[in-house]
């Protein structure tokens, strides 16, 4: 398993064109981010397809990471959870994918998946319970179901920027709290 600082130098390499960094980015990162997409898509063939858009966009944006900012795995999640809240988004506004064709075969995580995708879930909503309990209902809204900011701050009736400020500061705390675990 790779370290935080292992996964910086490997999207360093990334954005040098080193295609061998790729390879290993994508076998060391892609079930964490699959995860991350599965959970907010709730489709397994939409979670692949938008797995593999995000690694064309890690490609194309590697220069663009700073080590010096977010950890490495943080600035992927991020480009994972935007692109699959872009494509809820897109659902909102009614466009389908036209390949919605019944799967033939069992794609079902295997238990280990399960397992580990448990573990953190549980860690996850312990964190969130440490939150107020609309701040937390405003992280689940806009990073699990894909809410903008102007709905949230439109659903607790509060101003945009208040909105933007309680998700910032209940993501610090989250983070504080996940990485103490």
């Amino acid at each position: 398993m790779l370290t935080p600082k292992d996964i910086s130098g490997l999207i360093a390499r990334v954005a040098l064109g080193d295609r061998a960094a790729f390879d290993l980015l994508y076998q060391s990162t892609s079930a964490k981010l699959f995860g991350v997409l599965l959970r907010l898509l709730n489709d397994r063939a939409e979670a692949e397809d938008a797995l593999q858009e995000v690694y064309v966009r890690i490609w194309q944006r590697a220069d663009r990471y700073s080590a010096s900012g977010a950890s490495a795995m943080s600035w992927l999640i991020a480009i994972a959870r935007n692109h699959g809240i872009d494509r809820l988004r897109a659902r909102k506004d009614g466009h389908q994918d036209i390949s919605q064709m019944p799967e033939l075969e069992d794609k079902d995580p295997t238990p280990e998946m399960n397992a580990m995708a448990s573990s953190e879930r549980v860690q996850i909503d312990i964190c969130l319970d440490e939150l107020d309990s609309n701040r937390a209902q405003a992280v689940r809204g806009a990073y699990l179901e894909g809410y903008s900011y102007q709905e949230l701050a439109d659903q607790n009736k509060v101003p945009l920027n208040t909105m933007r400020t309680w998700l910032r500061r209940s993501l610090a705390k989250l983070r504080e709290c996940l990485d103490n675990a």
